[in-house]
């Protein structure tokens, strides 16, 4: 798939979805969202991708957020339908039975980093600049932030980032837990990532979605009903063709070929 905003291309059994408006920072249009959900659907739909990829076009903008030259013509109304829009189409990504990986290209403000925020891990180029301030607009980061960033960094940190409008180097995202690795100074952060996520194009795809599933649930139950809810999952693993080749492949001291089945 490619659009004028959005692309989805594969790189073996990974897929990369790029927001492609470079000359707007690749800011989040109404369009744009569309394109993304949709993009999201068709790679979690296809049966041959193991992870989802998600960059930015160039090497200055991962996502500089909302269009603000689009938001300035609209509503009140039509900026409530476009958060819904944003709860929707980042909602795909959040709730993938696929690993989503965010490859942060450059700066991934706002809208941007919320977007990042509902991928399951973070990878930053040493340039990258990320952060919400939203608060110094007169308004908060209502696409998740508020709700996914405390539960990354912690309830101080996410205060600290929201309230102080704070804007973080890579570097520095790394030392809080926001992002995951940050990629060699040389090194394009989406070949980077591509290497970073071996382990997961080498697993079994049955196991990590159960393990995505069980993490997620916990966030909205307590723990003993988590630890039933772990079990749950764990056994959809127990009963999986993947477990019984990583037997085999064990006692015969070789690598195992998952078949995600």
């Amino acid at each position: 798939m490619s659009d004028a905003l959005v692309s989805l291309q594969r790189r073996g059994t990974a897929a990369v979805i790029t927001l492609d408006r470079p000359d707007r920072m690749n800011a989040l249009s109404r369009e744009a969202l569309a394109l993304l959900g949709r993009a999201a659907r068709d790679a979690i739909a296809d049966a041959g991708v193991r992870v989802i990829v998600l960059t930015g076009s160039g090497d200055k903008a991962f996502s500089a957020g909302a269009d603000l030259k689009e938001r300035r013509g609209m509503s009140d109304d039509d900026v409530r339908e476009q958060l819904g829009r944003y709860r929707s189409e980042i909602g795909v990504i959040d709730q993938s039975p696929k690993p989503v990986v965010a490859a942060i290209n450059g700066v991934a403000l706002g809208g941007g980093l919320e977007l990042a925020l509902a991928c399951d891990l973070r990878v930053a180029a040493p340039s990258a600049v990320i952060g919400l301030p939203e608060t110094t607009l007169g308004i908060i980061p209502a696409a998740g932030g508020t709700q996914r960033l405390a539960r990354i960094v912690g309830e101080a940190r996410a205060k600290e980032l929201i309230l102080l409008g704070r804007r973080l180097t890579a570097a520095e995202g790394l030392a809080w837990g926001l992002v995951n690795r940050v990629s060699p100074p040389d090194t394009p952060v989406l070949e980077d990532t591509l290497h970073f996520v071996e382990p997961i194009l080498n697993g079994a795809p049955i196991a990590q979605a159960s393990a995505l599933a069980a993490i997620d649930a916990s966030y909205d139950v307590g723990l003993a009903r988590g630890l039933e809810l772990e079990q749950v999952y764990y056994d959809a693993c127990l009963r999986s063709a993947d477990r019984r080749i990583a037997l085999e492949a064990f006692a015969q001291k070789k690598k195992p070929n998952f078949e995600g089945r």
